[in-house]
């Protein structure tokens, strides 16, 4: 048998972009995006949660299009559900492929998908297998998605109870994030989606975690100012780490960006996704960081400064759903062996060693995890 090894060399734009009223008549911002000239299709999903919030968005993005694009060939608005209850089956994704169909787009069009995470992923998905792939804007409208996953490259549903099981990798044409649509949102989801904030600063960046902690008094009282610029740090931290780290598409097993979401992904299923992503990650978080400290890895002092931060920002910390017991053994734990599985046999989890710095482990011990649980549910402080 003979084999030639060829390389291919593939670069993909990566456009991560900040604005502020995106579809007010002078933004030119979604206009410079719109390449390929007269008659070029544009086909736009709306989050139903995001058009009930922001009832004028759906009017505000037609009337962008008939006055400053009317060159482009503005197809119908359709409004989705969203939330983590859309990734449980295939009904969402088929029926945005299908009017991806009915609309005739092809690769030379443009999705434009506006929501939460959990709809950017499904939506994502049904443009990425439609022609084996159609440009897609994701225009994130949750401090989760702004300031996490909406600037990845990553899109899915889940099978058979296994969180996106079904994905690609797919880099979209670009992410827009609104300053508009991130202060319009519910509080709730404004103060949720710091847990993945923190993360990032607690992983990659001290110096961000500590503007965090200073600034931790204006972020829970979610000053716009002060959420824009933190969330716009995030996202560029979390867009460096996918364009610099070297796997983009994650061939290999060492997942940093994951920090906290071995527990976190398992506390959702648990919990039938009564508990949202953003709460899992703050809870799961909180975990790992009480194993590093029982480790000796991180100094308690450091853990509690995170567990601290969380809490002053009113994020959830614990949760009963921890404590379910599946015989003798926390029911969370499972979550181990599925993450091992999902990275392809070798299990690597990120634990810290201090803020600012985290390294990859590749043995748990049940036990130990077990007890930092137990501790965690008694309200247990590390330092």
């Amino acid at each position: 048998m003979s084999c030639n090894l060829l390389t291919l060399n593939v670069s993909f734009p990566y456009r991560v972009c900040s604005t502020n009223k995106l579809f007010s008549p002078e933004n030119r911002e979604l206009a410079g995006l719109l390449e390929g000239g007269k008659g070029i299709r544009c086909l736009t999903f709306i989050e139903e949660a995001a058009s009930i919030a922001m009832p004028d968005l759906g009017t505000a993005v037609a009337a962008w299009f008939s006055k400053t694009m009317k060159e482009v060939d503005f197809r119908q608005l359709i409004t989705l559900p969203g939330g983590e209850q859309t990734k449980l089956s295939m009904a969402v994704w088929e029926r945005a492929l299908t009017a991806i169909q009915a609309e005739n787009m092809d690769r030379h069009s443009y999705i434009l998908a506006i929501g939460g995470g959990a709809f950017l992923d499904v939506v994502s998905f049904a443009a990425a297998t439609a022609h084996r792939g159609i440009r897609l804007i994701r225009i994130p409208t949750t401090t989760l998605s702004q300031a996490d996953s909406g600037v990845g490259v990553k899109n899915g549903i889940n099978f058979r109870g296994e969180k996106n099981y079904l994905g690609t990798f797919t880099v979209p044409w670009a992410t827009i994030n609104d300053r508009d649509l991130l202060i319009r949102q519910p509080e709730h989801l404004k103060r949720v989606g710091l847990s993945e904030i923190v993360k990032v600063a607690v992983i990659r960046d001290a110096p961000f975690f500590q503007w965090l902690e200073e600034h931790a008094d204006e972020l829970a009282r979610l000053e716009p100012d002060t959420l824009t610029h933190a969330v716009e740090q995030s996202a560029l931290l979390h867009a460096r780490h996918i364009a610099e780290s070297g796997d983009p598409f994650e061939q290999g097993t060492s997942r940093p960006l994951d920090f906290g979401h071995w527990s976190a992904h398992e506390l959702e299923a648990l919990s039938e996704y009564s508990i949202g992503h953003a709460t899992a990650v703050a809870i799961g978080m909180h975990l790992d960081i009480a194993y590093s400290v029982a480790m000796g890895w991180m100094p308690a002092t450091d853990g509690q400064r995170v567990i601290d931060l969380l809490v002053r920002l009113g994020l959830p910390v614990s949760s009963p759903i921890l404590g379910l017991r599946r015989g003798p053994r926390y029911a969370v734990l499972s979550g181990l062996e599925h993450f091992r599985q999902h990275l392809g046999g070798e299990l690597t989890v990120l634990m810290l060693k201090e803020i600012g710095q985290g390294f990859d482990v590749h043995e748990i011990s049940s036990d130990i995890m077990a007890s930092c649980i137990s501790s965690i549910l008694e309200g247990k402080r590390l330092a």
